[in-house]
């Protein structure tokens, strides 16, 4: 097995020569820079004294029912509990799901979008699959698309939406014309939906819902991840799900067993906490609300027609030079930003959609973005 460097790999190794100098802003990576709610600290370390127990695999009931609950209050869905799998956040999960969905498939092929999330790239490789990219490009306004010829090959297609990096999200109509072709063309459909609590005003839709309003209501062939990383700022409690068709997560849950990666029961405890409370999302909510109206206001100033998107806390800006853009404003500005090309690949026809674009994650509190933000437009 080959897999390529992480992007923060290449990254460092772009800006080795430049010395780091005290006050640098770093801009690169997708982790909420506000504290984690103290009810689910608390509820930690109230817990601390169940480490001496084997957490099971499957999860606890108080925390399955945690997550079932929270798909009913944001997505308005009953699901049977056969429906869900407690995870230990969502990366774990998109690394070995393709290697159990594909074990039996002679000649396995993903599709995933491009740029993306680099766990797609090592699951396929490991699952020794054939690689569909679909490119998200300003000329099909970063939507994933696929031909009839690609969807009949497809095995498993992985979908992204709201979209790291780009911000993309879509539709309702775009998500069931999905849940269509997945029946159609008899491929697994699972929709990575991290971001999918970081919106300014409308709730962007869950592929559940999409299959649900197509007819679908046993999921034949639909999946939906989800996390609590961005939506409570705690990444570090690795709490996500895998929710959706029951025949394949009963197999999955089966494979699980083996793989080792049952959450400590403090972890639980606190993630419980966290799935159950709403209250605490408004405010990072209302956070990165404001940093992507600070992006509108200063960054459309030079790059009028510049999406700024809706959801997620990402911008996905254009640059000339995207490598050269970043060691630039490293060196002039003490600002750190993720090259595009690091996250994305070559398709057939030789393109690379991430090229000349850099990746701007606004997850510090307002002054220390609007700071960046003007100094990063003096350079665009």
């Amino acid at each position: 097995m080959e897999f390529q460097p992480y992007p923060f790999e290449k990254l460092q190794a772009l800006i080795k020569d430049i010395p780091q100098k005290q006050g640098r802003i770093s801009l690169t990576i997708g982790e909420p820079q506000f504290q984690t709610p103290k009810n689910i600290c608390n509820a930690l370390k109230e817990s601390v004294d169940l480490l001496n127990k084997y957490p099971k695999t499957a999860g606890e009931d108080y925390l399955k029912q945690a997550m079932l609950n929270f798909i009913k209050h944001r997505f308005d869905l009953d699901l049977d509990s056969t429906m869900l799998i407690p995870t230990f956040g969502t990366r774990e999960v998109l690394f070995n799901f393709p290697q159990f969905y594909l074990f039996d498939k002679c000649s396995p092929t993903i599709a995933h979008p491009n740029p993306f999330y680099q766990i797609y790239e090592g699951a396929s490789i490991v699952a020794r699959a054939k690689t569909i990219y679909m490119n998200l490009t300003p000329q099909n306004n970063f939507t994933p698309s696929l031909s009839k010829e690609q969807m009949q090959e497809c095995d498993l297609v992985i979908l992204n939406s709201p979209n790291n990096p780009t911000g993309a999200t879509m539709p309702i109509d775009s998500l069931k014309q999905w849940v269509n072709y997945s029946l159609e063309y008899d491929f697994l459909l699972l929709n990575d939906e991290c971001y999918s609590e970081i919106y300014t005003d409308k709730k962007p839709a869950s592929i559940l819902q999409a299959s649900i309003l197509v007819g679908n209501t046993d999921f034949k062939n639909i999946l939906a991840l989800n996390s609590i990383s961005k939506r409570s700022s705690a990444p570090g409690l690795r709490s996500g799900f895998i929710a959706g068709d029951s025949r394949v997560l009963k197999d999955y849950a089966q494979y699980r067993t083996y793989i080792g990666c049952a959450s400590p029961l403090p972890l639980q405890k606190a993630a419980s906490i966290a799935w159950s409370d709403e209250a605490h999302t408004k405010h990072s909510r209302q956070e990165y609300a404001k940093n992507l109206k600070l992006a509108q206001e200063i960054l459309c100033k030079k790059i009028p027609n510049l999406p700024i998107p809706k959801d997620t806390f990402y911008v996905w800006l254009p640059v000339e030079n995207d490598l050269g853009f970043t060691r630039n404003l490293l060196l002039k500005e003490n600002i750190l930003v993720l090259p595009g090309s690091f996250l994305s690949r070559v398709d057939a026809q030789g393109q690379n959609p991430g090229r000349n674009f850099v990746r701007l994650a606004l997850v510090y509190e307002e002054s220390v973005i609007k700071d960046a933000l003007l100094r990063i437009a003096k350079w665009i």
